[in-house]
C-alpha cells in the first residue's frame, strides 16, 4: 500500500486505521505517500486515457487496492468567467464550478466518496458526520447508494432545502439545539462510544484527502499548468490547505512545472476566525460565534485554522471576509454575468475575490480561479424577498404590448436617474 496515516507535527506512522489524532503529541493525523512508487505509475498520458472524474487520480487518493469507484464524483468544470472579470476589474478570471459535482451539487461529493471507501474497508456498516449542510446531503445520499446506515447531526438552524436534501435519502437526522461547533463537539464523543465511520471525526484524514481533487483538476485543465491565484471559501479550513498540497504533489511528481500560487482565503464576517486572524498576523485562531447566513462556512472554531493560516501567509496570500448583505449582491452577480447559480459560500468567494482585486492584492493579469463550491438550490431562503412576483397578464397580445412598453419606459427613466445621479 502507496499510503498511511502521519502526524502532521510530530511525524509518527500510524498505519492505516480509523483515527485522526496522534496519541503521542495530539497533533492531527494526515495521509502521506510514497511517492517514488507513485512517480512509477502515474503520468499525465495515463491520468488522460481514464474516465473524466476524480478517480483518475486514484494513485494519489487513501483507496484500499480493492477498491471500484461506483459513482464518476468529480471533474466538474474549470470555466472562463469574463462578464465577472470585468465587473471584478480582472483579466483573466477562472470558475471552478463545483455547484454541478454528483450526486449532490458540491464539493463535499469529493470528500465523501473517499472517506466512504474507508468505512467499507474498515468493516462500518454505519456512517455518520456533523455538518452545516451539504456534507450531510452528501453522507446520506453516498450511504444510501453504498448500503450503509447513516446518521446525521447537524445544527437546527439549518438552511431548510438542505435538511430536505438530507431526509430524502433515508438518513437519521439529529437536529441539535446549537452551534455547528457544539454539534462537532458531540460527534466526536458519540464516536468514542459507538462503532460508527463518522468521515469529518475518525474518517477525517482519509475524508480531508478528497479535496485535493479540485486542485489536481484545476491544473489539468489549465493545461497542467498551475494558475498564479486561488480563492477558496474557508468554514473549517481543510479546502484550502488540501488544494495547496495537491498543487505540491504534482510539482513533486513532475505533472506540472514548479510556480508560486498565492493562496486567498474567503469567509464570512459573520463568522471570520481565520481572516480575522491572518489580518492582525496571528499564527493562532480565536474562536467566534456564528452569526451569518452563509451557514454552510459557520465554523467558529475551525478545526483546520491553523494549516489555513499557514497556507495563505507562506504563499504571500492574504483572507478576506465580506457582511451578508455583500453574500447576496456577490449571489446575484455570478448569476447575471457568468449564469452560475451559487449557494452563501459562492456569494463569499466572489465578494471576496471583488475585495482582493479593489485592494490591489490580486493583480488583473494574474490567472485567477475562484472556487465555487455548492449550488444555489440549497439557498434559496438567502435570496428571500429579493425578488417580487409581477402580476400576472391576460394572454392577449395588447395587453402584453402595453405591459412592454411600461418596462421599457421604465428602464430608460431609471438611466435618466442614474445620469442625474452621477452629474450631481
Amino acid at each position: 500500500m502507496t499510503y498511511e496515516l502521519r502526524c502532521r507535527e510530530c511525524g509518527k506512522s500510524w498505519g492505516n486505521q480509523p483515527r485522526s489524532i496522534c496519541e503521542d503529541c495530539f497533533s492531527p493525523l494526515e495521509v502521506g505517500y510514497d511517492y517514488a512508487a507513485v512517480h512509477s505509475v502515474l503520468t499525465r498520458e495515463r491520468i488522460a486515457q481514464r474516465p473524466p472524474n476524480m478517480w483518475r487520480y486514484a494513485e494519489l487518493l487513501p483507496l484500499p487496492a480493492d477498491y471500484t469507484p461506483h459513482l464518476p464524483v468529480g471533474f466538474t468544470p474549470l470555466l472562463s468567467a469574463p462578464q465577472l472579470a470585468k465587473h471584478l476589474g480582472a483579466n483573466r478570471l477562472c470558475i471552478k464550478n463545483d455547484a454541478v459535482c454528483l450526486p449532490t451539487l458540491s464539493f463535499k461529493d469529493r470528500v465523501v466518496a473517499v472517506a466512504l471507501a474507508q468505512a467499507r474497508s474498515f468493516g462500518f456498516d454505519t456512517v455518520a458526520c456533523s455538518s452545516t449542510g451539504n456534507l450531510a446531503n452528501s453522507v446520506a445520499a453516498q450511504a444510501a447508494r453504498e448500503g450503509f446506515k447513516a446518521w446525521i447531526f447537524i445544527p437546527a438552524d439549518l438552511e431548510p432545502a438542505k435538511i430536505l436534501g438530507t431526509q430524502v435519502y433515508g438518513a437519521k437526522l439529529v437536529r441539535i439545539a446549537g452551534s455547528y461547533d457544539q454539534v462537532n463537539r458531540l460527534c466526536s464523543q458519540i464516536a468514542d462510544e459507538r462503532p460508527w465511520g463518522f468521515v469529518n471525526v475518525n474518517l477525517r484524514p482519509y475524508y480531508a484527502e478528497g479535496s485535493k481533487t479540485v486542485g489536481f483538476e484545476i491544473a489539468e485543465q489549465l493545461g497542467w499548468r498551475l494558475p498564479d491565484n486561488v480563492v477558496v471559501p474557508m468554514a473549517g479550513g481543510s479546502l484550502i490547505t488540501k488544494i495547496k498540497k495537491a498543487f505540491d504533489e504534482l510539482i513533486q511528481l513532475g505533472l506540472v512545472d514548479p510556480k508560486p500560487v498565492k493562496f486567498f482565503g474567503a469567509q464570512a464576517t459573520g463568522c471570520s476566525p481565520i481572516s480575522t486572524a491572518v489580518k492582525a498576523g496571528n499564527a493562532d485562531i480565536e474562536p467566534q460565534r456564528p452569526a451569518t447566513i452563509a451557514r454552510s462556512l459557520a465554523i467558529g472554531n475551525p478545526a483546520d485554522g491553523h494549516y489555513a493560516i499557514k497556507a495563505i501567509t507562506n504563499s504571500g496570500g492574504w483572507a478576506e471576509d465580506v457582511s451578508d448583505a455583500e453574500v447576496v449582491e456577490s449571489i446575484q452577480l455570478l448569476a447575471e454575468s457568468e449564469g452560475i447559480f451559487t449557494e452563501t459560500a459562492g456569494g463569499v468567494t466572489v465578494g471576496c475575490a471583488r475585495k482582493l482585486y479593489q485592494e490591489g492584492r490580486i493583480s488583473p493579469e494574474e490567472t485567477t480561479v475562484l472556487c465555487i463550491t455548492g449550488n444555489g438550490l440549497k439557498t434559496t431562503d438567502a435570496l428571500a424577498g429579493q425578488y417580487v412576483a409581477e402580476e400576472a397578464i391576460a394572454p392577449k397580445m395588447s395587453v402584453f404590448d402595453k405591459y412592454l412598453e411600461s418596462v421599457l419606459d421604465s428602464a430608460i427613466q431609471s438611466r435618466q436617474n442614474a445620469g442625474a445621479t452621477v452629474e450631481a
